[in-house]
């Protein structure tokens, strides 16, 4: 009997030992296996490359201890899930979670200007505990610092109104590993990224693009430059904005853009082939847009694109407003879909356009893709739906056609592509084109021609007004990209759009590709949630306790029966 109990004690002991030592193994090893569809709990090999390579300690800072409703708890998890995976790519990163609410009134004070100073602006929270209404002030933020570095993340997703809370947090989620690795890419980079937009020829002016501006500054330095300024383009600029000229560009300054493609650079054109608004229609009762001759089309050929002069109609579009009748003195007016003002919706799996939303689009035309003479990758970003159709120049443009409902069975051009990206070694325009006066003059300022360049990317966009701002003229507020001031709505695409591109071109490491992972929200029935709310809260109260109590009754019953055959 006693060698009995010795046993019994030798393997409580044994498997005390067991969980000690796994624990101890557990400590040092971390595995997991994702079996989610869309792998949201899997860093990208780009994302664990870029982390692993961090050579100093960095310490991460994140605003989002204490009590949260349960939207927000998702979030704090997703980020403390985030950065165990961060971690665990490299032991130099340490974070800590706090709450910048805790403290004395004169703490929480001192601490909430220093956050204000950072530019880190609290959000206002209200939710029921269950008792009563909660109002706090959450800092969703984190704060990164690496040597002298800091850099600030912001981990919720901006809310316009009338957005769905739970998509926003969704989106805030499946964001926060791009978010990071933008963080951690920007800190080890030996220098900030150069971006110029053109100016002289008519482009969008400061105004317009200060939204655009205002989010390429938090990582990159902003220019303006008119290319007359300057006798070339070099490899210091790392990317090139063509945002609607209007006149057309010298032969000398389409020289210094080719030149500057030569040599790798990276150009984004956003290119209006019709000078055409809803004023100009407005105006006159009836209206043909006259085309833009602004000089780099037969470049952009060489490169591999023609904007055709097309406008593309499409029953996928957004909707303006139009006078339907009179309540006194007062014009009545009502929403109209408008064909020429398209909603794209993006189909292509390319990290620039995956999982963002329409792109509403302003009297763009269609983008013809040519074969080059060198081999080039083209990547069709944006189409209009397959109910559209193009409208070869010249187009007579009259708010007449919304008193008739359009015929879908005229929309059958299919897929226009209205946003192309272009990459590879270009070949210059100007090969067997230089005149000779025009080689005396590169070999007096001692500037060689290049021929063929350097690995490469383009895109261009046949509409330049997606990308830009509305401004108040009186009081000069600005809304941001996307605001539809018809429809009173934000397309987010807009923004989404313009800003990947813009990275993609920046981008070294392909962390963009971190951007476009999608996350599926899988929403709860909110009427039977409560409905069924105290039948599931008993089931999960109850049921493992009835399960308990089972497990130890048959647990006891067995046992009897066991020792009563050696009594007997």
């Amino acid at each position: 009997m006693k060698g009995k109990t010795l046993g019994k004690y030798t393997q409580l002991a044994l498997i005390v030992a067991i969980i000690f030592v796994i624990n101890i193994i557990a400590n040092f090893f971390h595995a997991e296996f994702d079996l989610t569809e869309d792998k949201r709990f899997t860093l990208s090999d780009n994302t664990k490359q870029l982390v692993s390579e961090v050579d100093d300690n960095v310490n991460i800072r994140i605003l989002l201890d204490g009590e949260f409703p349960a939207g927000f708890k998702r979030l704090q998890s997703a980020v403390k899930d985030m950065m165990d995976k961060i971690r665990d790519a490299n032991p130099n990163i340490i974070y800590e979670f706090e709450d910048p609410s805790e403290g004395s009134s004169a703490l929480v004070e001192r601490r909430r200007k220093q956050l204000i100073e950072d530019k880190i602006v609290p959000i206002n929270l209200s939710y029921s505990d269950g008792t009563q209404l909660v109002q706090k002030a959450v800092f969703p933020f984190a704060i990164i610092h690496y040597k002298t570095k800091k850099f600030i993340v912001n981990l919720l997703e901006e809310q316009k109104p009338g957005d769905d809370e739970d998509v926003i947090l969704n989106k805030s989620i499946a964001l926060l590993e791009y978010k990071f690795a933008n963080a951690f890419s920007q800190m080890q980079s030996n220098r900030v990224k150069n971006i110029l937009f053109t100016q002289g020829n008519g482009e969008l002016d400061e105004s317009q693009t200060f939204r655009l501006t205002s989010e390429l500054r938090k990582f990159h330095r902003i220019g303006y430059v008119s290319l007359d300024t300057l006798m070339r383009l070099d490899s210091t600029i790392d990317l090139m904005i063509v945002a609607s000229p209007k006149t057309s560009f010298s032969i000398q300054n389409l020289f210094k853009l080719d030149q500057y493609v030569m040599q790798g650079g990276k150009v984004i054109w956003l290119i209006d082939k019709f000078d055409v608004s809803l004023d100009s229609i407005n105006k006159y009762r009836f209206y043909v847009p006259t085309e833009s001759e602004i000089g780099v089309e037969e470049a952009l050929f060489k490169y591999g694109v023609r904007i055709m002069p097309d406008l593309i109609m499409d029953l996928e579009c957004s909707q303006i407003p139009q006078v339907v009748g009179m309540a006194g003195d007062k014009p009545q007016t009502k929403l109209f879909p408008w064909p020429y003002h398209l909603a794209a919706a993006s189909t292509s799996t390319h990290p620039i356009v995956k999982n963002i939303d329409r792109v509403n689009l302003f009297f763009p035309s269609t983008i013809d893709t040519i074969k080059t003479s060198v081999p080039l990758k083209k990547t069709v970003l944006l189409s209009s739906s397959v109910y559209s159709r193009s409208q070869l120049s010249p187009v007579r443009l009259s708010f007449e056609m919304l008193k008739v409902a359009p015929d879908p069975q005229k929309y059958n051009d299919g897929k226009r592509p209205v946003a192309v990206l272009v990459e590879g070694e270009f070949e210059s325009f100007f090969k067997n084109r230089l005149t000779p006066e025009f080689q005396a003059v590169l070999d007096n300022i001692k500037i060689d021609f290049i021929e063929k360049g350097k690995k490469g990317k383009q895109i261009v966009v046949s509409d330049a007004d997606f990308a830009k701002n509305l401004v108040n003229t009186t009081t000069g507020v600005t809304e941001d990209i996307g605001y539809n001031k018809w429809e009173r709505r934000y397309y987010k695409g807009n923004k989404d759009f313009i800003l990947n591109a813009i990275e993609y071109m920046l981008d070294e490491g392909n962390i963009l590709e971190a951007r476009s992972k999608e996350i599926k929200l899988r929403l709860l029935d909110s009427v039977k949630t409560r409905e069924e709310r105290f039948k599931w809260q008993m089931i999960n109260v109850l049921l493992p306790v009835v399960i308990l109590i089972l497990f130890g009754i048959l647990y006891q019953y067995f046992r009897k029966r066991k020792y009563a055959r050696f009594q007997n």
